[in-house]
C-alpha cells in the first residue's frame, strides 16, 4: 500500500489516501513503458514531408549533348540529380509513422507510469480544483502552494473548462481529463497533480457495459 497526502488549494494537508499497488498492475513495467512512449511520439510525427525525384521535375528527357568529341564531361539529362534544378536522389514521400498497442497494454502502461510517480513521490493529490471563472494568477498560486516549481500534468475527473483556461498560459503546465490520460503525456512531465476525484476514478474505474443485441 501506498500512503499518499491529500491536499488543498492552500497546500494544507487535509486527509490521506491509500493506493493497493495492484489497482495500478502491481509492478511498474519499463519495457511496456518503452513502447507506449515509442508509440505516442510516433503518433506525434506528421510524415508529411515530400521532394521531387527525377521522374517528378519537369524537363526533357533527352541527353544534353552527345557522349563524345566536346570536350566535357559526359553528361545525362537535365533531371539528373547532379544538375541543380534536378531531382532528389532519395526523395520523401508522405508517411505514416503511426503505431497502435491494445487497449488493455494501453492501460496497463498508463497505469505503470502513473505507479512509478507515485513511488517517486513525483504524483500529489488535491482535495479539489474549482474556479468559478478562469484565473491563471489563482492557479499559479495553488502550484505554488503545492511546491510544483516544474513541468506538470494536472489530472481531473472530468474536462473543466475554467481549469483548462487557467493554465494554459502557465509554461509546461498542461490538463487532461483521466479518459485521455496515457503513459507518454505522464512521462513527459516531471510533476502529475489529480484531483482526488479523478484518482478514485482510476483506481476504481466504472465496469464497462455488454452490448445488448
Amino acid at each position: 500500500m501506498i500512503d499518499i497526502p491529500v491536499y488543498n488549494q492552500d497546500g494544507k494537508e487535509v486527509d490521506r489516501m491509500q493506493v493497493d499497488e495492484n489497482q495500478l498492475g502491481g509492478r511498474v513495467r519499463p519495457a511496456l513503458l518503452k513502447q507506449a512512449l515509442v508509440m505516442y511520439l510516433a503518433n506525434r510525427r506528421q510524415g508529411n514531408a515530400v521532394t521531387k525525384s527525377r521522374g517528378m521535375v519537369a524537363g526533357s528527357t533527352a541527353k544534353l549533348y552527345r557522349q563524345k568529341g566536346t570536350g566535357r564531361a559526359r553528361m545525362g539529362a537535365s533531371r539528373t540529380v547532379v544538375r541543380r534544378g534536378g531531382g532528389v536522389a532519395f526523395a520523401k514521400l508522405p508517411r505514416d509513422f503511426s503505431q497502435r498497442m491494445p487497449k488493455k497494454q494501453r492501460q496497463l502502461a498508463r497505469n505503470s507510469a502513473i505507479l512509478a510517480k507515485l513511488r517517486s513521490e513525483d504524483a500529489l493529490v488535491v482535495d479539489q480544483l474549482s474556479f468559478d471563472a478562469p484565473k491563471t494568477s489563482l492557479f499559479a498560486g495553488i502550484l505554488k502552494n503545492l511546491n510544483v516549481d516544474r513541468s506538470c500534468l494536472v489530472a481531473t475527473e472530468a474536462y473543466d473548462v475554467n481549469v483548462y483556461k487557467s493554465l494554459r498560459n502557465i509554461p509546461k503546465i498542461e490538463s487532461l481529463d483521466v479518459s485521455q490520460l496515457n503513459a507518454g503525456d505522464i512521462l513527459r512531465r516531471k510533476k502529475l497533480l489529480f484531483t482526488r476525484a479523478a484518482l478514485e476514478k482510476i483506481l476504481n474505474p466504472a465496469p464497462a457495459q455488454e452490448q445488448v443485441d
